[in-house]
């Protein structure tokens, strides 16, 4: 899959069929519409391109208060090329965007700009300024600006709409069977493995620190979970902590993984950790030797949960 960052890298001259959303999580939902994407790329002959913003429409209008995303910006890229897209192309949400009439944003951006000749859309699609688009003013447009456009039903999986809001709330529950359902896999957060403050080391349980960057997942607590070193493919049983080690006094969020009867050195590898089961959620203990002990049980609940899968 071809990455295009920004307008500007455009290639001008070649029409396409286009969907167009934010796409967090990549779930049976969005892979339904890159499903029919496909089918209507062959159909008419051309490239098929997904078009998503960065930073999403609702970070850019509510900052701090928006809700935490599912996935960051490498493994979104990711999970949509593996969906057999020919093309992402990021734009960046900004004034420009976010003040653009929803005709402007059809005639001049999708159209003029882009050349799209077929637009797929979620049911629940809005855009230009105060989402006043909806796909009966793209049907609308389509028929004088030479486009043709189909709605992309809502997706259910046993009476339960598939949906990111749903994903985060199974997530920050802990649920990540649930989760796991409704994004037709598990739950993944990768990164490389950067140098941290050895505490594990000093435990006596080594972990790989897995670099975060800005994102934020909408789960914390401690964690069965399939650790894949994506330099070798080998894959390993382990246990992760995702959070703020609040009893060495951390404050800063961290995703730190222990392999499980393993000897590894994956500094600057890249990781991806799929999470299979909570095992608790983080807290504090009092000393040290207490929070030993409590690792200890950790690695041998996720050891026999593992040995089970």
């Amino acid at each position: 899959m071809q990455l295009i960052r920004g307008l500007n890298r455009w290639p001008d001259a070649t029409d396409t069929v286009i969907t167009v959303g934010n796409f967090d999580g990549v779930h049976l939902g969005h892979q339904a519409i890159f499903d029919a994407l496909q089918e209507a790329s062959k159909a008419h002959s051309l490239p098929s391109t997904v078009i998503s913003f960065e930073p999403l429409p609702h970070e850019y209008f509510t900052a701090a208060q928006a809700p935490l995303r599912l996935q960051g910006l490498r493994d979104k890229t990711l999970s949509i090329g593996s969906n057999g897209v020919d093309r992402l192309l990021l734009l960046q949400f900004d004034e420009t965007l976010a003040t653009m009439s929803a005709e402007d944003f059809i005639a001049k951006l999708l159209v003029e700009k882009l050349k799209a000749r077929h637009m797929i859309i979620g049911d629940d699609f809005r855009f230009g300024h105060k989402r006043s688009g909806t796909f009966e003013l793209l049907k609308e447009a389509g028929s004088r600006l030479g486009y043709s456009v189909e709605q992309s039903p809502t997706r259910e999986l046993d009476g339960i709409r598939i949906s990111s809001t749903r994903i985060r709330h199974f997530l920050s529950e802990g649920e990540l069977d649930a989760a796991a359902a409704l994004l037709g896999r598990p739950y993944r957060i990768s990164g490389r493995v950067v140098h941290g403050e050895k505490v594990g080391r000093q435990l006596g349980f080594p972990t790989a620190n897995v670099a975060l960057g800005a994102h934020r997942p909408p789960l914390r607590g401690v964690f069965a979970v399939w650790a894949t070193d994506n330099e070798s493919g080998q894959r390993f049983a382990a246990v992760a902590n995702l959070g703020e080690r609040p009893t060495v006094g951390g404050r800063k969020l961290l995703l730190e993984v222990h392999a499980l009867d393993q000897s590894v050195h994956w500094y600057g590898h890249h990781l991806a950790i799929d999470f299979v089961a909570q095992l608790r959620r983080e807290q504090r203990f009092d000393s040290l030797d207490e929070l030993k002990a409590q690792i200890g049980r950790d690695a041998d609940a996720a050891r026999e949960l593992m040995g089970r899968r």
